[in-house]
């Protein structure tokens, strides 16, 4: 009985949890990251506020679990990337690799407004817990690069910074798509069409970054 009642306590602790993560992702949608106040999150999640400080250590704890949760390049753990990682050496297999990983972020982008939310929180706010995220996106980011670079050992600086481009060009598409509107040089990306059309770009370019490097 112990046992169960533990196991119970355990799973009740994770669902509160989860209600605070949660709340805090409604408010940055209908607040902005300025209604981030442990009584608005407390009242959304319907949890005592006192949990927060028991289970996070405070309204920063909070926060930075919930960062953690939403960004792509975070989540893009050593064990995410090698069940899509090539085993051996052949170009057109490192070619797709490099084009799974550009487009996945460009889909989990647009599909997640809470991720497009804590990307215009990060350029309009410093942020301890923000200045973490950037930390832990170069940290998960050099562990790919270092998968690559050894094809590259003579451009690995040109063939980083083309990637740069890429993902911050990934991340403004779908940012301006949901701020201001979808159309961008022509190309609307709230649609499926426009979207396949920045991949097949997304894809050339990669190749000729591959090809020419």
């Amino acid at each position: 009985m112990e046992r169960k009642s533990a196991a119970g306590n355990i799973r009740n602790k994770e669902r509160s949890k989860m209600k605070f993560l949660e709340a805090v992702g409604k408010i940055l949608k209908t607040k902005g990251y300025a209604g981030l106040k442990v009584n608005n999150i407390a009242e959304e999640a319907g949890v005592d506020k006192k949990m927060i400080y028991t289970y996070f250590g405070g309204l920063d704890g909070l926060i930075d679990e919930y960062i953690r949760m939403q960004d792509y390049w975070s989540r893009v753990t050593a064990e995410e990337v090698a069940k899509i990682m090539p085993t051996g050496e052949d170009d057109e297999e490192w070619k797709l690799f490099t084009k799974q990983i550009l487009m996945s972020q460009f889909d989990y982008v647009y599909s997640s407004e809470e991720a497009q939310k804590l990307l215009l929180w990060r350029l309009s706010e410093p942020r301890a817990s923000l200045a973490k995220l950037t930390a832990t996106q170069e940290e998960n980011g050099e562990h790919l690069f270092k998968l690559i670079d050894y094809k590259y050992t003579e451009y690995e600086k040109e063939f980083r910074s083309i990637m740069a481009i890429m993902v911050s060009g990934l991340y403004y598409l779908n940012m301006f798509a949901s701020v201001n509107g979808s159309l961008f040089c022509g190309i609307d990306v709230d649609t499926e069409e426009g979207r396949e059309k920045i991949k097949e770009a997304i894809s050339f370019m990669v190749d000729q970054s591959y090809t020419k490097l």
